[in-house]
C-alpha cells in the first residue's frame, strides 16, 4: 500500500513539474496571436510602446498571415521582469519562435523593436524569412556621436536613479514634452504618452541605457534575408550617415517616408502600408 501511495505522489509531482516547467515557461513579453495563415509575422514594438501600435498594421495581414504581437515586460503596464536587457530580450524572442515552431517568420520591428529584428536576423540568419525595420538604425548613439563605441559592463545606475527619483507628474510632463518630436498625428499623442507613463520606471531606464550602448553595425553583415528599412522623412537629410550605419547590411532596401515623424505607421499610413504590402507579399 505504501509503495502505491509513494508511486502516486511521485507521478503527481512529475505532472506538476512538467506543467510548471514545460508548459508555463515565462517569457519577458506578452503575446497576442491573431490571424490565420501558413506564413507568420512577428511584430515587435518600440521602446515603452504597446503591441497595440501594430493594430492598424495587422488588420492588413490577418486574413492571410498568422500574427504574433509582442509587448515587452515592464512596458505599458505589463509586469516587469528583473535584469531586462536588449540581448536577453533578443534571446527569449528567438526561444519563443523555436518553442512554438514558428517556421521562418517575417519579423517587423519599430524603433528598438527594429533593432531587435536586426539582431535576431544577424545572430540567427536561418531563423527568419524577411525583416522589416521601421525607423531604426544599427547604432542609435552613433547618430549623435560618430566616434561612439559601446562599453562592456555599462553602468546604468545614474540614469536609473534619476528616473526613479522623478515624481509621476515630472515623468508625465517629460514624456508629454518629448512625444510631439516623435509623433505628428495629434490624435495618437495621449495614447502614446500613456504607454510610457504606465511603463515600469526601472525597466524604462535600464533598457534605454542598454539600448543606447548597443552597436549592431558590424554584426548585421551576417544577415542573409531580404530586409526592408523604412525611415522617417527627415532622415533623407542624413542619408550619408544612414548609409554608413547600414553599409554592412547587403540585403537592405531603403525607403524614406514622404511625411511625418518616428511613428511612421501613424504619420504616413498609406505610404507605409503600401511598402509593407509590396515587400511582404512579393
Amino acid at each position: 500500500m505504501k509503495k502505491h501511495i509513494f508511486l502516486i505522489i511521485t507521478l503527481l509531482v512529475s505532472a506538476v513539474s512538467l506543467n510548471v516547467f514545460g508548459q508555463l515557461k515565462s517569457y519577458p513579453f506578452e503575446v497576442v496571436k491573431s490571424g490565420k495563415g501558413k506564413q507568420s509575422i512577428v511584430f515587435i514594438p518600440g521602446f515603452a510602446s504597446s503591441g497595440d501600435v501594430w493594430n492598424e498594421t495587422k488588420a492588413n495581414f490577418e486574413k492571410e498571415f498568422t500574427c504574433y504581437t509582442l509587448t515587452m515586460a515592464g512596458f505599458t503596464g505589463v509586469e516587469p521582469q528583473i535584469n531586462a536587457t536588449f540581448r536577453s530580450w533578443e534571446i527569449e524572442i528567438v526561444n519563443y519562435i523555436k518553442a512554438n515552431s514558428i517556421e521562418k517568420p517575417i519579423i517587423i520591428g519599430h524603433s528598438m523593436g527594429g533593432g531587435l529584428a536586426l539582431a535576431i536576423a544577424s545572430d540567427y540568419p536561418d531563423l527568419v524569412a524577411k525583416i522589416i525595420v521601421v525607423d531604426a538604425v544599427p547604432c542609435l548613439s552613433a547618430m549623435r556621436n560618430p566616434k561612439f563605441k559601446s562599453v562592456e559592463n555599462n553602468d546604468c545606475s545614474v540614469l536609473v536613479n534619476q528616473m526613479m527619483a522623478m515624481s509621476n507628474y515630472q515623468f508625465y510632463e517629460m514624456q508629454k514634452a518629448t512625444m510631439p518630436s516623435l509623433l505628428q498625428d495629434a490624435t495618437k499623442l495621449d495614447m502614446v504618452v500613456d504607454w510610457s507613463v504606465k511603463s515600469d520606471r526601472k525597466t524604462f531606464a535600464e533598457v534605454f541605457c542598454d539600448f543606447s550602448n548597443t552597436d549592431l553595425r558590424e554584426k548585421i553583415s551576417a544577415v542573409t534575408c531580404p530586409s526592408l528599412i523604412l525611415l522617417e522623412s527627415y532622415f533623407v537629410n542624413l542619408k550619408s550617415a544612414i548609409d554608413d550605419q547600414y553599409k554592412n547590411l547587403k540585403t537592405a532596401n531603403f525607403q524614406y517616408a514622404t511625411k511625418g515623424l518616428h511613428f511612421i505607421m501613424y504619420d504616413d499610413k498609406e505610404w507605409y502600408v503600401a511598402q509593407l504590402n509590396s515587400f511582404i507579399k512579393s
